[in-house]
C-alpha cells in the first residue's frame, strides 16, 4: 500500500520580475527553497518594438483613407537577443515561462488579433528551441462576453503545433475575476481596439463566476482534449461555491497559482489561507498527478540584491502559534487585502525576515506535514487512479494467482462475508431447520472459490456460531484447483470438498447412495463493478438447481446497480487517444476504474468548511458533494422456480417455451434482461463525459439485521467503510453532451443477452423546460458493448 502523502513543489512567480532570470538566480531561488522560478519569453524591448509596429501601421492606414481589406496586417520581424533574456542553458529545465500577458488573442479587432497570435507563436517557437517544458498562457479576455473565445481557442491549438513538445497551460482564475478588464499595463494592446469594434468591448455588468471555466470547456474542446494542454488556476482571496471548487477539480491543473492577496494575516503578523482554501490546496494535491505551486508577488527573493548572504530557511517545523488559522469570519473577507492587512503583511514582513525569509513558502510546507493521512482506498489504489481497466471475464479467463491477491487483501469484505455466514447459520440452528447432509451438518458450498478465502471465512464461521458444516468449494480454474486441493490438505486439514467443474455444470454433494443432494448454504463472490457485469445472475441461476428448495439460502442473496453521470476529462482525453489507434471500439467498452479526477454533475447537497473550528480531515477531503445517485436495477438470489422452469422450456427452442425466443437466441436467459430510464437534474452548467457506475449488495438480512457492502459513493462509508475490492465502472460517451444550469439529464440503459454474451447499450438525452414545455437540446448516440460483451 501506497502510504506516502504528496510533495508541494513550490515556485516563486514575480508578474513583474525586475531582474533578468540568469542561471545564478535560478541557483539562489534554489537556495532559498523554492523549486522552480518563472521568467517572461520575452522583455520590454519586444513590447516596445510590437507596439511600434502597430503605430506606424494604423498610421499608413489612416494616411491611406482605405479600408483595411486592400492592406496585408502587419508582420512582426523576427526576434532579436535584445529582445529576451531566456536563453538555452542547463537551468532552463527549472523554469516556468510565460508568454506576453499585454497580447489580447481574443480582441474583436482584427489587428489587434493578429499581432497578438504572431507574439504567441514567435514565443512559443522560442522556448521551444531553448529547450523549456513548461510554458504559460495567459487567459482570455472575457470583458465582451464570449465573443472571441473561438480565435482564442484556435491560436491556442495552433501554438501546440508550433511547439510540438511543450506543455501549454491556460492561466484561468477560478472566479472569472481578473480576466474581465483590460489590464493595467498602458502598452496592453487591448487598449488600441479601433474605435469601429470598440461596442463590442463593453464591461459585463454582472461577471459570471463560471464564465472561466466556460472559457476553458471550450478552448479544449476546440484543442480536441490535448494532453499537452492543461490549467494553471489562480486561487482568488475568497473561493466561489464548492460546486465551482470541484469543477476545476476535475481538470487538469498541472500549476496552482496563489496570489500575495489570497493569503491572510494571522495574529502574530503570518501570512495564513483560510479553511476553504487549505481544503482546497490539500484535496486537489492529492491528485495522481499533483500540480506544481506557484507563489505570486510575495516580494522579490529575499537576500537578492546580496548573494552572499547566508541564511537558515525554514522546512514547515512551524508552531501552532505561528500558523494558526486568522480570525477573519469568511464572509467578512474583501476581495483584496485591507489596508490594516497590508500594513501589518509589511511591517511584519520587515521584522520577521531575520527569523523566516520565506514565510509563505514555510506556511505551505506546514500545509503539507500536515495532510490528513491516506485512506485504505487511497493506499490501496495508489497507482490506479483514473487508470482503465477492461472488466474481468471469469467465465472465459483463468485468472491469475496474483488477480486473486489482489482481491484478498481486502481488509473488509470477507470479514462482512463471515459475519453473513455467522449469522445464517445461527438463524439456521435457532429455527431447527432441517439439513441436507447425511449426518445433520449444514451444507456449505463456495462456488467460483477462487484461492478459497471464502472457504476459510465459512469453516471459521462454523466456529464462530457452534453449528458444524459440509464445506465444498466449486472451481473451474484448474490452476486455482491445484492450490485449493494443497490448501485443504495443509491449513483446512482435509475437512473440504474440493470439485473443479464449472459450477453451472456441478450436480451437487454426492451421496452415500449414489445419488446427489442438495446445498442449504450457497456462497459465491461473483459481483463485479455494477454488480452483475461479471455474471453474476447467469451464474447463479446456472448453480440453483443444487440448492435445497425448501430453505436454501443464497449469500449474496440480491444485489442493485447504481449510476450517477460525471464530468472527466482526464479519462476522456485519455479514451480518444486510445480511439485513433487499434481501440475502435474504445467509446463503447464499459471500463472499470479508480475515479478520482472527476465532478459529480448531478448533487443533493454541498458542504463547506465556514467555521475556523472545523478540521481538515480525509472525509471533508475526498466528499465535499453529496451526489445523487440512482438505483438502475436489481437481481435476487434464488429466482423463482417458475422463472427457471421457463427459462428451461425456452433453452433448446421447445414449442412450450414460446415463439423461439429473440434474435440471438432461444430466450432461455430473457428474465436476466433489464432496462432503466432516469432522470437527474443538473444544477451548474457542465458538460458530461460518461456515467459512473456502482452497486450494493445485501450479503444476508437475518435476526441480527442486514450485513451488507456498497461501493455507492453515497452509502458506501455507512455500510462496508474502507472496502477495496471493487473499483466503479465507467460508461463513456463518444461525444461530451454539454448541459445548461437548472437541466434534467436522462439515461436509458439496457442489459441484453442472445444467450451467447450479455452486454450493455446506453444513451443520455439533454432537457430544459421553456414556458412550461420540456425540450430536448441534445441527445448522445446508443453506444453498445455486444462486441465486447461477456461471454456466458
Amino acid at each position: 500500500m501506497d502510504t506516502s502523502l504528496p510533495m508541494f513543489y513550490i515556485g516563486h512567480h514575480e508578474t513583474t520580475r525586475a531582474l533578468p532570470v540568469t542561471d545564478e538566480l535560478v541557483q539562489h531561488a534554489q537556495d532559498c527553497g523554492y523549486d522552480m522560478l518563472t521568467t517572461p519569453i520575452t522583455n520590454a524591448h519586444f513590447h516596445t518594438r510590437v507596439l511600434s509596429l502597430l503605430s506606424s501601421y494604423s498610421q499608413s492606414l489612416s494616411e491611406s483613407n482605405l479600408p483595411l481589406s486592400p492592406h496585408p496586417l502587419p508582420l512582426i520581424p523576427a526576434l532579436e537577443s535584445v529582445d529576451t533574456s531566456l536563453h538555452p542553458s542547463e537551468t532552463v529545465s527549472q523554469l516556468v515561462t510565460f508568454t506576453s500577458s499585454w497580447i489580447d488573442l481574443a480582441s474583436p479587432d482584427p489587428i489587434i488579433a493578429h499581432l497578438s497570435r504572431q507574439v504567441l507563436h514567435l514565443e512559443i517557437a522560442y522556448a521551444a528551441f531553448c529547450g523549456v517544458v513548461t510554458v504559460v498562457i495567459p487567459g482570455p479576455r472575457l470583458a465582451a462576453g464570449t465573443h472571441g473565445l473561438s480565435q482564442y481557442a484556435r491560436a491556442v491549438k495552433e501554438a501546440l503545433n508550433v511547439g510540438s513538445y511543450l506543455q501549454l497551460h491556460i492561466m484561468m482564475p477560478m472566479d472569472n475575476s481578473t480576466i474581465n478588464g483590460k489590464g493595467d499595463n498602458i502598452g496592453d494592446l487591448a487598449r488600441f481596439v479601433s474605435s469601429e469594434y470598440a461596442t463590442q468591448d463593453e464591461q459585463v455588468t454582472s461577471p459570471d463566476p463560471w464564465a472561466s471555466w466556460e472559457a476553458w470547456n471550450t478552448t479544449r474542446t476546440i484543442c480536441r482534449y490535448s494532453s499537452r494542454l492543461s490549467i494553471c488556476l489562480e486561487l482568488p482571496r475568497r473561493l466561489p461555491s464548492v460546486a465551482l471548487q470541484c469543477r476545476w477539480y476535475s481538470e487538469p491543473v498541472r500549476l496552482l497559482n496563489i496570489p500575495a492577496s489570497s493569503f491572510l494575516v494571522n495574529s502574530r503578523g503570518y501570512p495564513v489561507l483560510s479553511k476553504p482554501h487549505q481544503q482546497f490546496i490539500l484535496r486537489i494535491m492529492r491528485l495522481k498527478n499533483s500540480p506544481w505551486i506557484l507563489l505570486t508577488d510575495i516580494g522579490p527573493l529575499p537576500g537578492v540584491n546580496d548573494p552572499e548572504l547566508v541564511m537558515d530557511y525554514p522546512s514547515g517545523h512551524l508552531s501552532p502559534g505561528t500558523a494558526a488559522d486568522a480570525q477573519t469570519p469568511s464572509s467578512s473577507m474583501s476581495p483584496s487585502p485591507t489596508p490594516a492587512e497590508a500594513s501589518r503583511m509589511t511591517t511584519n514582513g520587515k521584522t520577521s525576515s531575520k527569523n523566516d525569509p520565506t514565510p509563505h513558502r514555510s506556511y505551505l510546507l506546514y500545509l503539507q506535514r500536515n495532510q490528513p493521512s491516506k485512506s485504505r482506498l487511497e493506499g490501496f489504489g495508489g497507482g490506479f487512479q483514473d487508470y482503465l481497466q477492461s472488466p474481468l471475464q471469469p467465465l472465459t479467463d483463468n485468472l491469475e494467482s496474483i488477480t486473486y491477491e489482489v482481491f484478498e487483501k481486502d481488509p473488509v469484505k470477507y470479514d462482512w462475508y463471515e459475519s453473513a455466514i455467522t449469522q445464517a447459520l445461527r438463524d439456521w440452528e435457532s429455527q431447527n431447520k432441517s439439513t441436507s447432509s447425511e449426518d445433520g451438518a449444514v451444507v456449505v458450498a463456495v462456488v467460483g472459490a477462487g484461492r478459497g478465502p471464502l472457504v476459510t471465512r465459512a469453516l471459521k464461521a462454523s466456529e464462530a456460531a457452534g453449528v458444524p458444516i459440509q464445506a465444498f468449494a466449486i472451481e473451474k480454474n484448474p490452476n486455482a484447483y491445484v492450490h485449493l486441493t494443497r490448501h485443504n490438505q495443509g491449513t483446512w486439514g482435509g475437512r473440504v470438498t474440493v470439485v473443479k467443474t464449472d459450477m453451472r455444470a456441478w450436480k451437487g454433494p454426492s451421496l452415500s447412495d449414489g445419488t446427489f443432494g442438495k446445498v442449504d448454504i450457497l456462497v459465491s463472490e461473483l459481483l463485479g463493478s455494477f454488480a452483475d457485469n461479471e455474471l453474476s445472475p447467469e451464474c447463479l441461476d446456472g448453480v440453483q438447481h443444487v440448492l435445497n428448495p425448501d430453505h436454501g439460502i443464497s449469500i449474496p442473496i440480491s444485489y442493485t446497480a447504481h449510476m450517477t453521470p460525471i464530468s472527466t476529462p482526464r479519462i476522456y482525453g485519455d479514451l480518444i487517444m486510445r480511439s485513433g489507434s487499434a481501440d475502435a471500439d474504445t467509446f463503447d467498452i464499459p471500463w472499470v476504474v479508480m475515479l478520482q479526477q472527476f465532478d459529480f454533475l448531478s448533487v443533493d447537497r454541498e458542504t463547506e468548511l465556514n467555521s475556523k473550528d472545523t478540521k481538515i480531515t480525509q472525509m471533508n477531503l475526498s466528499s465535499p458533494l453529496i451526489p445523487l445517485v440512482q438505483t438502475a436495477w436489481e437481481f435476487s438470489h434464488p429466482i423463482p422456480a417458475t422463472i427457471m422452469g421457463q427459462a428451461s422450456l425456452r433453452r433448446g427452442g421447445s414449442a412450450a417455451g414460446g415463439g423461439g425466443g429473440f434474435t440471438g437466441g432461444d430466450g432461455a436467459n430473457e428474465h436476466n434482461n433489464r432496462f432503466c430510464k432516469l432522470t437527474f437534474p443538473i444544477q451548474a452548467r457542465s458538460v458530461c463525459h460518461g456515467l459512473g457506475g456502482y452497486f450494493e449488495t445485501v450479503l444476508y438480512s437475518g435476526s441480527e439485521g442486514p450485513v451488507e457492502l456498497s461501493t455507492n459513493p453515497v452509502t458506501m462509508d455507512q455500510k462496508s467503510e474502507d472496502m477495496i475490492s471493487w473499483f466503479p465502472i465507467f460508461f463513456p460517451l463518444k461525444t461530451p453532451l454539454q448541459l445548461p444550469e437548472e437541466s434534467e439529464l436522462d439515461i436509458s440503459m439496457w442489459r441484453q443477452t442472445d444467450d451467447r454474451k450479455v452486454w450493455y447499450e446506453w444513451l443520455v438525452e439533454s432537457f430544459v423546460t421553456l414556458k412550461g414545455k420540456r425540450m430536448c437540446l441534445g441527445i448522445s448516440e446508443l453506444h453498445s458493448s455486444k462486441s465486447n460483451g461477456c461471454l456466458m
